[in-house]
């Protein structure tokens, strides 16, 4: 068993099968089958199972997919370290990030970071809970992750920089009946549609708190997609509670954004292992700990 072979096994595992995967490797099908052969003929079980068109892992390759992290992971910080010698000059940092803070305070921090050391990229990966955030950083799929919740975050094993906080309001389209400038009580939106997000989210948490409240919000539309809420808000589908990450870009849409009353906030934070590449140290040192909306 060697690197590559974890490599090839993790990109099948990543792509969801042979073809996708060879074609992210840049390497023929018929090579990648053979390799992942060759791993599971050196580990004496197999890894997947097909069914119908598809391949499953079994449960020996679940067991081996955060090993395999690890390994892969820890070659390219020997690698990043060797390299770093000479200054950093290049290298990659990834990062899972949810949604709203993949708008800000993110784009901050790679603006900042990259201006810092234009030879060094950033891939960001998509992640909606923290619980997902967390995962992939524990499970070696990223270095780094973002972060937010309605707590203060708190990850055994984990590094964990607090960022601030994001406070919700309320974007409604342009002929929403609230006054400029002032926030809406929380008892103003009974009977209002409203676009949510999915389950586990800090936007759909605070939405279920309204309602048990006893504000009759109706939850029209529920989506994973972020990116979809604003052309639903200004279709006049609903209203939406959003990070107020989101502010600069819906009012410049068209929409309009209200405070909260009472204000609700996220608590956002970047996590990382304690042990981390050079490229992913200067990311984290390069972020300045932005200055995030704590609203009024």
């Amino acid at each position: 068993m060697d690197a590559r072979q974890l490599e090839y096994f993790l990109a099948v595992v990543d792509h969801g099968g042979m073809s996708r995967a060879a074609h992210a490797l840049y390497i023929a099908q018929p090579s990648l089958s053979q390799a992942v052969r060759v791993l599971e003929r050196d580990l004496g079980t197999r890894l997947f199972d097909r069914v119908g068109r598809r391949l499953v892992l079994t449960q020996a390759g679940h067991a081996l997919v955060e090993p395999a992290r690890q390994i892969v992971r820890g070659l390219d910080a020997a690698r990043a370290a060797v390299d770093s010698v000479g200054g950093l000059e290049a290298g990659r940092v990834e990062i899972a990030a949810m949604p709203s803070q993949a708008v800000e305070p993110l784009s901050g921090m790679i603006r900042r970071f990259t201006a810092r050391h234009p030879g060094l990229t950033v891939a960001v990966r998509s992640a909606f809970t923290p619980d997902d955030v967390l995962g992939m950083v524990r499970g070696g799929v990223t270095e780094l992750g973002l972060a937010a919740g309605p707590e203060p975050l708190e990850a055994a094993g984990l590094t964990v920089i607090p960022c601030g906080r994001q406070r919700f309001v309320l974007v409604t389209g342009p002929d929403a009946p609230f006054p400029d400038g002032e926030p809406v009580r929380r008892e103003l939106l009974d009977g209002r549609r409203l676009i949510v997000g999915q389950p586990g989210t800090g936007m759909r948490r605070l939405v279920d708190d309204i309602r048990a409240s006893g504000v009759g919000v109706v939850p029209v539309v529920e989506t994973e997609h972020r990116e979809a809420i604003l052309p639903l808000v200004l279709g006049g589908v609903g209203m939406a509670v959003l990070a107020d990450s989101w502010t600069s870009l819906a009012e410049r849409a068209g929409a309009r954004v209200f405070a909260l009353d009472p204000p609700a906030h996220l608590h956002v934070a970047l996590v990382g292992r304690a042990a981390l590449t050079p490229t992913a140290a200067a990311f984290v040192a390069a972020i300045d700990r932005p200055g995030l909306s704590d609203g009024p």
